[in-house]
């Protein structure tokens, strides 16, 4: 079992950061790529930054190339996503999701066991 707390969404203006946190609990974090969701109203959730189990390799979906960096300390137990230059189409409800599977970094929601509450980020113009 992973239970996952997402934090540090808010409402910033456009142009500006947010450090999103996600904190998870239970033994097979290490062992478990890590992803960032998001959905804005009326759209499908969809997958924003991912991280393997030793940040060898991560993820990033064309619209936030460039402005967000995920990070992870596995022995924290924390998985991170730094979000610059922030724009109002980031405006959603982020997510913090597990992929326990025992090798590769899930890209679709059905590769990921364990989903945070979610964290609503607001980017106003």
């Amino acid at each position: 079992q992973v239970q996952l707390v997402e934090s540090g969404g808010g409402l910033v203006q456009a142009g500006g950061s947010l450090r999103l946190s996600c904190a998870a609990s239970g033994r097979t974090f290490s062992s478990s790529a890590m992803g960032w969701f998001r959905q804005a109203p009326g759209k499908e959730r969809v997958l924003v930054s991912a991280i393997s189990r030793s940040s060898d390799y991560t993820y990033y979906a064309d619209s936030v190339k460039g402005r967000f960096a995920i990070s992870r300390e596995n022995a924290k137990n924390m998985v991170y996503l730094q979000m610059n230059s922030l724009k109002p189409e980031d405006t959603a409800v982020y997510y913090c999701a597990a992929d326990i599977r025992p090798r590769g970094v899930g890209m679709t929601q059905n590769e990921y066991n364990y989903w945070g509450q979610g964290t609503q980020v607001t980017v106003s113009s």
